[in-house]
Order: structure tokens, then C-alpha cells, then sequence
């Protein structure tokens, strides 16, 4: 891509900004002052553990950066992002067009109650999604342009987003979804009642001394099995730096460690 299409494709001003992940190769787009991503997708995107040659979907994309991390993880996958803001599906558009994404991944501007008009069932082999955690009428309203849209249930519940799942998903395929504790004991009653099966769940915590505040779960539909509960995903080392682990999810190494992303001056 030359300067010039990159430049077309950024048309940048002051209410974006462009960061790099560069363990993955990748540029975003970000809003300035609206949702941005922090370190879930990229934890995500591995517990997810795409596979080659699979179709993937990801409901409520954002900027797109999971649906980006998981084409880069596996070469032969492909995978549909979908997304209801039309300002977040256009910047999740030009991110695909930036890394030279366009023919592995497609953005569907759509809500997630309005996919059995779009999609067949049973259409993907994994579905991915970091839904909205908290409930209308809860927490503290972002004077942010787009993060409430991204942290509150404004048009789906974590209901909506569970069936749109199940409805997606092969019988033989998997969701997994990251999430905020406070609704574990909700998602596994929605689970049961929408007869998905709980087959993965892991604990995300800031270090060792810290309580969970996110979980990552891997459910399945069709299907019964035990649940695994997985070793604890620690951020944080003892010393404060980041755990081996994240570096590993980063693909960094110790000496280049540095925040989750990189902003990228504009000359």
C-alpha cells in the first residue's frame, strides 16, 4: 500500500489516533476520545484459539482489532465482523484496508438481534465476542462519544448476544466470549437456558494478589462435557512489570515490553 492510499484510508485529524500492536504487525485506528481497546481482545484472540482454515465471526468488532488479531494468528482463517455503530464499522473497515486484511476479513455493519436476516445458521466454526458488561442504568455515563455504546447494554443484552452466538455457531464449533466476574453466575444461567455447555473458563487477574474482574469462557451448543477450569491468567508480575504470559500473548520480549499499544506520530 502506498503512502498515499494509507494516508486516504487515515484521513487523519484530531479525533482519531493510530497505535501499533507490533508484536502482531498491526495498525489501528482508534477514536481519540471514544471506546478504546485495552488488553481483553488481545487475551481473547488467544484463548480463542483459532484454527486453520476456520470461519470466524466477531459480534460487537469495534474498531476491529479482534477480528485483525485473529486473521493474523492463523494464516487460512477467515472472518466476519460485525458491528452496529456506524462510525465504529467504517474505522473497523479502513483498520481491515490499512493491514492488507481485505480479503480475509469482511465488516458487517448490523445489530446482533438482526443476524438470522443476514446469516444462515450454523454458519461459523468459532465465534468470538467482548460484549457491553454493564446494564442500562448502571455505572457512571462516559461523556466519550461511543464507549457507553461499547460498555452498556444499549441495544442487546448479554441474552441477544448469547443466542446470536448459538444461532452462528456450528454444532461442532465454539464461543468464546470475555467477560466481567460480576455477571459470571448470569452468564452460566443464560448459558443453561439457551443450552449452551460451558467447556473452558479462566480467571483474568491484575496479579496474583488481586480478585478477578474478567473471565474468559469457551461454550459450546449440541454438545455436553465437563467443564475445565483453567490456570489463572495473571497481567501483572509480583514486581508490577507485565507476567510472562502476557508478553507471550503480546509476542514481546522482556526488554521491549512497553503499554499494550503505540501511538504513531503523523509526520
Amino acid at each position: 500500500m502506498t503512502t498515499g492510499e494509507t494516508d486516504k484510508l487515515i484521513h487523519w485529524d484530531e479525533r482519531e489516533t493510530l497505535d501499533e500492536l507490533s508484536g502482531y504487525d498491526l495498525r489501528i485506528i482508534q477514536p481519540r476520545h471514544g471506546y478504546r481497546f485495552s488488553v481483553d481482545p488481545l487475551l481473547l484472540a488467544d484463548f480463542a484459539g483459532v484454527r486453520q482454515g476456520e470461519r470466524c465471526a466477531d459480534l460487537g468488532t469495534g474498531c476491529g482489532v479482534i477480528a485483525l488479531l485473529l486473521a493474523r494468528l492463523t494464516e487460512n482463517c477467515s472472518v466476519t465482523a460485525i458491528e452496529f455503530q456506524q462510525v465504529m464499522a467504517d474505522i473497523a473497515a479502513r483498520n481491515v484496508a490499512l493491514n492488507g486484511l481485505s480479503e480475509r476479513v469482511e465488516i458487517v455493519e448490523e445489530d446482533v438481534i438482526s443476524l438470522k436476516g443476514h446469516f444462515p445458521v450454523d454458519s461459523f466454526d468459532l465465534v468470538v465476542s467482548n460484549p457491553p458488561y454493564r446494564r442500562p442504568g448502571t455505572g457512571k455515563v462516559s461523556p466519550r462519544a461511543g464507549r457507553d455504546e461499547a460498555r452498556h447494554e444499549t441495544s442487546a443484552t448479554l441474552a441477544d448476544f448469547l443466542a446470536a452466538a448459538k444461532y452462528l455457531v456450528k454444532p461442532s464449533g465454539r464461543i468464546c466470549l470475555i467477560y466481567h466476574t460480576c455477571r459470571l453466575a448470569e452468564l452460566m444461567a443464560q448459558a443453561a437456558l439457551q443450552k449452551l455447555a460451558p467447556l473452558r473458563l479462566r480467571m483474568v487477574h491484575g496479579n496474583s494478589q488481586m480478585d478477578a474482574r474478567m473471565f474468559m469462557i469457551e461454550l459450546a451448543k449440541g454438545r455436553t462435557g465437563e467443564l475445565k477450569v483453567e490456570p489463572p491468567l495473571l497481567v501483572r508480575s509480583e514486581g508490577g512489570g507485565y507476567s510472562e504470559e502476557k508478553l507471550r500473548i503480546y509476542k514481546l520480549q522482556r526488554k521491549d515490553a512497553e503499554p499494550q499499544s503505540r501511538k504513531v506520530e503523523m509526520g
